[in-house]
This record gives structure tokens, sequence and C-alpha cells, in this order.
């Protein structure tokens, strides 16, 4: 270990930093954040605001494929991938599949088009269901690169692993709640009617009431 450690060039170490923090960056913030702005979207009843939900999405996890495409051409470059570790195998499949989902992205059906609800709902869950293997093995991919780069330098990355838990927890957290949110409002309303009082029905003095006039 000491060996490996002696071997590794200030340049090195510098160009294994960045790539971290690259990768960090891509599927630990950018990706990450895309998925929690698009789950806002299902509570929003305006077009516009919705339209404009959608191109936040687009347009983070463009910056998140650009990122970690940036990330993939260091390690390629500078790093002599002889994929001997987790870290690389799950690298080079995370590469691909994200340029895949944002195709997949650019490829949606129109609600308008004949058939196009059927499409769509397929789509759908194809998007869903890659989107979220993206994010659980970007996540896997940062633990296994802190990994790699202790045991690389052996030196301790036991702070960002602290860090990066965190970090996933609290995404956890905002994600897990962004489900009870339309639940929460719905019983806020509810409870809101309750409370409201009921205003007796006013008269003016000496009226009579409406059956006496109908006679």
């Amino acid at each position: 270990m000491q060996e490996n450690s002696l071997q590794l060039s200030p340049e090195l170490l510098s160009g294994m930093k960045l790539h971290g923090f690259l990768l960090w960056a891509s599927l630990g913030f950018l990706m990450p954040v895309g998925v929690l702005a698009i789950r806002v979207s299902r509570c929003e009843k305006f077009e516009r605001r919705l339209g404009l939900i959608l191109r936040v999405h687009a347009a983070l996890q463009i910056a998140s494929a650009v990122v970690v495409t940036v990330a993939a051409a260091m390690s390629i470059k500078n790093f002599g991938n002889s994929f001997n570790n987790w870290h690389q195998r799950i690298g080079i499949v995370l590469y691909g599949a994200i340029w895949l989902q944002v195709l997949i992205g650019f490829l949606r059906p129109q609600r308008q088009v004949s058939g196009g609800c059927k499409e769509r709902k397929l789509w759908c869950s194809l998007h869903w269901a890659l989107g979220t293997a993206l994010t659980l093995l970007g996540v896997i991919n940062i633990y296994t690169g802190l990994l790699a780069y202790h045991d690389m330098t052996s030196r301790s990355v036991k702070l960002w692993m602290i860090l990066f838990t965190a970090e996933v927890t609290s995404v956890s957290v905002i994600y897990l709640f962004q489900d009870k949110w339309p639940y929460i409002r719905q019983q806020q309303q509810v409870n809101s009617l309750r409370e409201e009082p009921i205003m007796p029905e006013m008269r003016l003095p000496f009226s009579k009431p409406k059956e006496e006039m109908m006679a």
C-alpha cells in the first residue's frame, strides 16, 4: 500500500481529486436535484410552471451527463483503467446508461399523438426505472471511488464518507417527504374547513320568516 502511495505524482493526485469532485457534482448533486425537481411537477397545476420545471429537470440531467463524461475522459486518459475494481466496472456502465437516459428523455411521446397514452405510460416506466437505477448506482460508485482513493493513497476518507452519507440521507428524507406533501396539504385544507365558523343567518328587525312571506 505504501509503495503505491509513493508512486503517485502530485499531478496524478490532483487529477484524482478533480475526477472525484466531478463525479460527485454529476451523480451526487446534479442528478439528485433533477430528480427532486421533476417530482415537484406532480403537484403543479399551472402549465407555465410545469413547463419550467420540466426544462429545469432536463437541463440538470444534461449537465450531469456532460460533467460525468468529462470525469470519464479524465479517468481513461490518466488513470490506466484495468477494470480490476468495482469503481471502474460500475463507472463504465454508468457512463453509457446516463447518455441512454438522456436519449430516452428526448424521445418522450407527446400526449396528443394517436395511441400516445399507452406509449407515454411505457416511456414513463422506462424513464423512471432507468433513472432510479442510475441514481442508486451513482451513489454506490461515489462510495467505491472514495474507497479506491483510500486504497491507492492510504489517505483517510472518513470525513468525506460522513459528509456524503449526510447528503444522501437529507436527499432521501426530502424524496420521501415529497410523497406525503399532497396528503399533508389536503389534510390542512380539510382542517381549515372544519375550523371555519358557521355564520348564523342575518335578519333585519321586524322581518318575517320566509315561510310566512310565501304563505
